[in-house]
């Protein structure tokens, strides 16, 4: 059986290795020193946090004013969105373009002609699809905007031009969540390039110096989600049973669903988790997160690959800003952003961490269905 979810890029060797990981300080350091080395920076510029979303949160408060406005593109994460508002700014949505999943820079240019308080924009990189990062640089510098580099998808990924993801902007933030390009179930880090910031006192210190242990509840989800993930798959070999299991573990807090984890900028990233996320910076994949299609009847081809064993329900994005319980929160302007809302109702993602060979039956029952319109897109993946 495929799966998207439930901790499905952990094999036995890696569940175990998680469960029983041991850390000290000197693991922290280490992954310090190598996040500012590999993305240009001071290793006292680097804070590790328990949450991707608190680092978000802490690259914004330093680098951008309270009030003002923080461009994302539309297909995003809730996590997102509640980091750009927790830091004191407002996000602004921007439309994508359907065949590379990164802004439209045709709807990116009408926002920034007509939004005058705007301080920063987000270089996502969707799925681990690199953006254009030399057109963003030419609306940035024209427009006085500091780039704020998301690499949840994206790191160990290269912009067109031949720069490192994460090289570029002021602050380059990575995720070290469940399914992200380094997974530790939970945790994330910030690497601050500018530390003078117009408007901020130049003696004060931007970079958050996050000192707190995870809550105990928090640091046992961490620890033992590979192996309920393993609990998870083995029960869909029983039909339902899977799900039962899911939800019980979820019932009793063993568990927590996606997008739902607390974002606390004081809880730092646990030493044992460093020292995990230190092994895979070393060997980062060099190619996209998931590979996507744009297709029709989704739900009847969603249905259609799960009778051959194919679960991919938890698509990267199914809905403008994901998940979809949180669609009032994040209050998304789908009449500015048609393209977005087209995309989130047509997407399903396939996972890179399997053998091509076991995902090539899963190709064969998307191909009927994909949209005429961007057939051809998928070439581009192929790297």
């Amino acid at each position: 059986m495929i799966f998207l979810g439930q901790a499905s890029n952990y094999s036995s060797g890696q569940i175990l290795r998680h469960t029983f990981a041991c850390g000290g300080p000197k693991h922290s350091l280490a992954l310090r020193r190598q996040l500012a080395q590999r993305y240009g920076a001071d290793p006292e510029a680097v804070s590790l946090f328990h949450t991707g979303r608190s680092a978000l949160t802490s690259a914004i408060r330093a680098l951008a004013p309270e009030g003002s406005s923080v461009i994302l593109p539309g297909l995003t994460c809730i996590a997102v969105v509640r980091a750009i508002r927790a830091a004191g700014c407002h996000p602004v949505f921007v439309d994508i373009d359907p065949k590379t999943l990164q802004y439209d820079w045709k709807s990116l240019d009408k926002t920034l002609k007509v939004c005058y308080n705007v301080s920063m924009i987000v270089a996502q990189n969707t799925l681990g699809l690199p953006l254009e990062m030399s057109l963003l640089e030419e609306f940035a510098d024209k427009h006085h905007l500091l780039i704020l580099e998301d690499l949840a998808h994206s790191a160990g990924r290269f912009y067109p031009d031949g720069r490192e993801v994460g090289t570029v902007g002021a602050a380059t933030v990575l995720s070290f969540g469940k399914g992200k390009a380094i997974d530790t179930i939970e945790g994330g880090a910030l690497i601050l390039r500018q530390t003078k910031v117009p408007g901020k006192p130049e003696n004060s210190s931007p970079l958050p110096k996050p000192t707190k242990l995870p809550r105990m509840s928090d640091r046992l989800r961490d620890r033992w989600y590979p192996f309920f993930g393993l609990m998870i798959r083995a029960g869909y070999h029983f039909g339902c049973l899977g799900k039962v299991i899911t939800a019980a573990l979820i019932k009793l807090h063993w568990i927590a669903r996606s997008a739902d984890a607390k974002l606390d900028p004081s809880r730092r990233l646990t030493h044992w988790q460093a020292k995990l996320a230190l092994r895979q910076l070393g060997t980062l994949p060099r190619t996209p997160l998931r590979e996507h299609f744009l297709v029709h009847d989704r739900d009847r081809l969603l249905s259609e690959l799960e009778k051959q064993g194919f679960y991919l329900r938890e698509i990267w994005y199914d809905t403008p800003v994901s998940p979809a319980r949180y669609a009032e929160e994040a209050d998304f302007p789908s009449s500015e952003c048609p393209h977005t809302v087209r995309v989130s109702a047509e997407i399903v993602n396939l996972p890179t961490w399997y053998a091509p060979e076991q995902l090539q039956p899963a190709r064969d029952l998307i191909k009927p269905y994909l949209q005429k319109s961007v057939s051809t897109i998928k070439e581009s993946h192929r790297e």
